[in-house]
Order: C-alpha cells, then structure tokens, then sequence
C-alpha cells in the first residue's frame, strides 16, 4: 500500500509540473502574438510594448516556477 501512495504523489507531481508547464508556454504565445502585431501595426510605439510584455511574460514565468516548486514539494512528500 506504500508503493500505491508513492507511486502516486510522484504520478500527481509529474502531471502537476507537466500541465503548469503547458499552462505557461500557452499563456506566453498568447501574449507574444497579439503583442508583435501591435509592434508591426505601430512601430513607435515597440518600446512601450515591449516592455509591457516583458513584464507580464515574467509574471507567468513566476506563476509556473512557483508551480513546479509545489509540484516537487509534491513529491518529497510522497517520498
């Protein structure tokens, strides 16, 4: 019955890693899309773009790494 629950702490922090990992690189192609199309609209205003996407791009980075620390704490729990 050990194994059972090892086997699946490590099950849900694999799947948990793998669907925030998905979660964050379709939130990034979301916003990088949208956000060279108004660069290539106007042109003057890339800096002010291009910041804002940084910044939001690094937001959802924060939120996925901060996933995957859960999804390992997952993990060592199981252990």
């Amino acid at each position: 019955m050990a194994e059972l629950h090892l086997g699946l702490g490590w099950l849900g922090a694999g799947l948990g890693a793998g669907l925030a990992l998905i979660g964050a690189g379709i939130g990034i192609g979301k916003l990088a899309g949208p956000a060279m199309e108004g660069i290539a609209r106007q042109p003057e205003a890339a800096g002010e773009i291009r910041t804002t996407m940084i910044i939001a791009a690094a937001l959802i980075e924060g939120v996925a790494l901060f996933a995957l620390v859960i999804c390992i704490l997952m993990a060592l729990r199981a252990a």
